[in-house]
Protein backbone atom coordinates (compact mmCIF):
# COMPACT_ATOMS: atom_id res chain seq x y z
CA UNK A 1 0.00 0.00 0.00
CA UNK A 2 1.25 3.60 -0.67
CA UNK A 3 3.74 4.37 2.03
CA UNK A 4 1.35 7.48 3.07
CA UNK A 5 -1.44 7.14 5.00
CA UNK A 6 -3.45 10.33 3.34
CA UNK A 7 -1.63 10.46 0.07
CA UNK A 8 -3.73 11.37 -3.01
CA UNK A 9 -4.20 9.21 -5.86
CA UNK A 10 -2.84 12.34 -7.56
CA UNK A 11 0.33 12.58 -5.75
CA UNK A 12 0.76 9.01 -6.15
CA UNK A 13 0.76 8.63 -9.30
CA UNK A 14 2.75 11.92 -10.01
CA UNK A 15 5.62 10.36 -7.50
CA UNK A 16 5.33 7.33 -10.45
CA UNK A 17 8.95 7.20 -11.94
CA UNK A 18 7.30 5.14 -15.18
CA UNK A 19 4.02 3.64 -15.92
CA UNK A 20 1.55 2.70 -13.19
CA UNK A 21 -0.21 -0.42 -13.34
CA UNK A 22 -4.12 0.07 -12.99
CA UNK A 23 -7.03 -2.37 -12.47
CA UNK A 24 -8.80 -2.00 -15.85
CA UNK A 25 -12.46 -1.98 -14.53
CA UNK A 26 -11.42 1.22 -12.43
CA UNK A 27 -10.73 2.89 -16.23
CA UNK A 28 -14.50 1.75 -17.04
CA UNK A 29 -13.22 -0.91 -18.77
CA UNK A 30 -15.92 -3.51 -18.28
CA UNK A 31 -13.90 -6.18 -16.68
CA UNK A 32 -15.39 -7.26 -13.42
CA UNK A 33 -16.90 -10.99 -12.96
CA UNK A 34 -20.72 -9.53 -13.75
CA UNK A 35 -19.49 -7.65 -16.90
CA UNK A 36 -19.65 -4.13 -15.23
CA UNK A 37 -16.90 -1.57 -14.35
CA UNK A 38 -15.98 0.40 -11.27
CA UNK A 39 -14.95 3.06 -13.18
CA UNK A 40 -13.18 5.82 -11.27
CA UNK A 41 -13.77 9.64 -12.50
CA UNK A 42 -10.53 11.50 -10.64
CA UNK A 43 -8.19 8.10 -12.38
CA UNK A 44 -10.08 8.48 -15.63
CA UNK A 45 -9.41 12.27 -15.87
CA UNK A 46 -5.19 11.33 -14.45
CA UNK A 47 -5.26 8.66 -17.39
CA UNK A 48 -5.19 12.26 -19.67
CA UNK A 49 -1.79 13.00 -18.41
CA UNK A 50 -0.39 10.02 -16.64
CA UNK A 51 1.20 6.68 -18.06
CA UNK A 52 -1.45 3.73 -16.76
CA UNK A 53 -1.41 0.60 -17.81
CA UNK A 54 -4.89 -1.45 -17.28
CA UNK A 55 -4.62 -4.85 -16.42
CA UNK A 56 -7.52 -7.65 -15.54
CA UNK A 57 -5.48 -10.92 -13.56
CA UNK A 58 -8.35 -12.52 -14.04
CA UNK A 59 -8.74 -11.53 -18.02
CA UNK A 60 -5.47 -12.58 -18.29
CA UNK A 61 -5.70 -15.94 -16.38
CA UNK A 62 -8.07 -17.19 -18.73
CA UNK A 63 -11.44 -16.46 -17.23
CA UNK A 64 -14.05 -14.88 -19.26
CA UNK A 65 -16.50 -11.87 -18.83
CA UNK A 66 -18.92 -12.20 -17.71
CA UNK A 67 -17.81 -14.82 -15.19
CA UNK A 68 -18.83 -17.02 -12.00
CA UNK A 69 -18.10 -14.85 -8.84
CA UNK A 70 -15.07 -15.98 -7.27
CA UNK A 71 -13.89 -16.25 -3.64
CA UNK A 72 -10.28 -17.27 -1.86
CA UNK A 73 -10.91 -20.91 0.28
CA UNK A 74 -8.83 -21.04 3.30
CA UNK A 75 -6.46 -18.02 3.59
CA UNK A 76 -5.83 -14.92 1.40
CA UNK A 77 -3.66 -14.47 -1.57
CA UNK A 78 -0.56 -15.03 -0.16
CA UNK A 79 -1.58 -17.98 0.83
CA UNK A 80 -2.80 -18.93 -2.46
CA UNK A 81 0.77 -18.27 -3.63
CA UNK A 82 2.38 -20.57 -1.37
CA UNK A 83 -0.10 -23.40 -2.45
CA UNK A 84 -2.09 -23.27 1.32
CA UNK A 85 -5.37 -21.81 0.50
CA UNK A 86 -7.52 -21.97 -3.36
CA UNK A 87 -10.12 -20.02 -5.46
CA UNK A 88 -13.20 -21.60 -6.08
CA UNK A 89 -16.15 -19.84 -7.63
CA UNK A 90 -19.75 -19.67 -7.31
CA UNK A 91 -20.27 -22.93 -9.36
CA UNK A 92 -18.13 -24.74 -7.37
CA UNK A 93 -15.19 -25.25 -9.53
CA UNK A 94 -11.11 -25.00 -8.69
CA UNK A 95 -10.14 -21.75 -10.90
CA UNK A 96 -6.79 -21.56 -8.68
CA UNK A 97 -4.69 -21.92 -12.01
CA UNK A 98 -6.90 -19.44 -13.77
CA UNK A 99 -6.23 -16.78 -10.45
CA UNK A 100 -2.00 -17.92 -10.30
CA UNK A 101 -1.56 -17.39 -14.11
CA UNK A 102 -3.51 -13.84 -14.62
CA UNK A 103 -0.62 -13.07 -11.29
CA UNK A 104 2.09 -14.19 -13.59
CA UNK A 105 1.17 -12.26 -16.45
CA UNK A 106 0.13 -9.66 -14.20
CA UNK A 107 3.97 -9.44 -12.97
CA UNK A 108 4.87 -9.64 -16.64
CA UNK A 109 2.74 -6.77 -17.53
CA UNK A 110 4.68 -4.64 -14.89
CA UNK A 111 8.15 -5.99 -15.86
CA UNK A 112 7.21 -5.55 -19.47
CA UNK A 113 6.30 -1.87 -18.63
CA UNK A 114 8.66 -1.29 -15.75
CA UNK A 115 6.52 -0.44 -13.95
CA UNK A 116 6.26 -0.34 -9.95
CA UNK A 117 3.64 1.16 -9.04
CA UNK A 118 0.04 -0.20 -9.21
CA UNK A 119 -3.38 1.24 -8.30
CA UNK A 120 -5.84 -1.38 -7.43
CA UNK A 121 -9.56 -2.39 -6.96
CA UNK A 122 -10.13 -3.55 -3.32
CA UNK A 123 -12.36 -6.64 -2.44
CA UNK A 124 -11.52 -8.42 -5.42
CA UNK A 125 -10.19 -11.70 -5.28
CA UNK A 126 -7.54 -10.90 -7.57
CA UNK A 127 -6.96 -7.29 -6.63
CA UNK A 128 -7.78 -6.59 -3.20
CA UNK A 129 -5.00 -5.06 -1.17
CA UNK A 130 -6.40 -4.59 2.24
CA UNK A 131 -9.75 -6.47 2.18
CA UNK A 132 -11.27 -9.41 -0.10
CA UNK A 133 -13.44 -12.47 -0.13
CA UNK A 134 -12.33 -15.23 1.69
CA UNK A 135 -15.20 -18.00 1.86
CA UNK A 136 -17.71 -15.72 1.21
CA UNK A 137 -16.78 -13.42 3.57
CA UNK A 138 -15.19 -10.00 3.32
CA UNK A 139 -12.08 -10.24 5.48
CA UNK A 140 -8.30 -8.76 6.20
CA UNK A 141 -6.05 -9.66 3.13
CA UNK A 142 -4.90 -9.28 0.19
CA UNK A 143 -5.99 -10.96 -3.41
CA UNK A 144 -3.78 -13.29 -5.31
CA UNK A 145 -2.73 -10.40 -8.22
CA UNK A 146 -1.82 -8.07 -5.51
CA UNK A 147 0.78 -10.33 -3.08
CA UNK A 148 2.46 -11.22 -6.13
CA UNK A 149 2.98 -7.60 -6.82
CA UNK A 150 3.46 -6.47 -2.99
CA UNK A 151 6.18 -9.45 -3.04
CA UNK A 152 8.07 -8.32 -5.97
CA UNK A 153 8.31 -4.79 -3.66
CA UNK A 154 5.50 -2.80 -5.95
CA UNK A 155 3.84 0.23 -4.09
CA UNK A 156 0.51 0.14 -4.58
CA UNK A 157 -2.50 2.73 -4.06
CA UNK A 158 -5.97 1.05 -3.02
CA UNK A 159 -9.42 2.11 -4.62
CA UNK A 160 -12.39 1.23 -2.95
Amino acid sequence: MSSEADETLEHFISRAEGPVLVSACLLGLKTRYDGSDSKNAELVELAATARLVPVCPEQLGGLPTPRVRSTLTGGDGEDVLSGDARVVNEAERDVTENFLRGARQTLDTAKMFGAKFAVLKEKSPSCGVLRTYVDWELLEGCGVATAALKMRGTEIFVLP
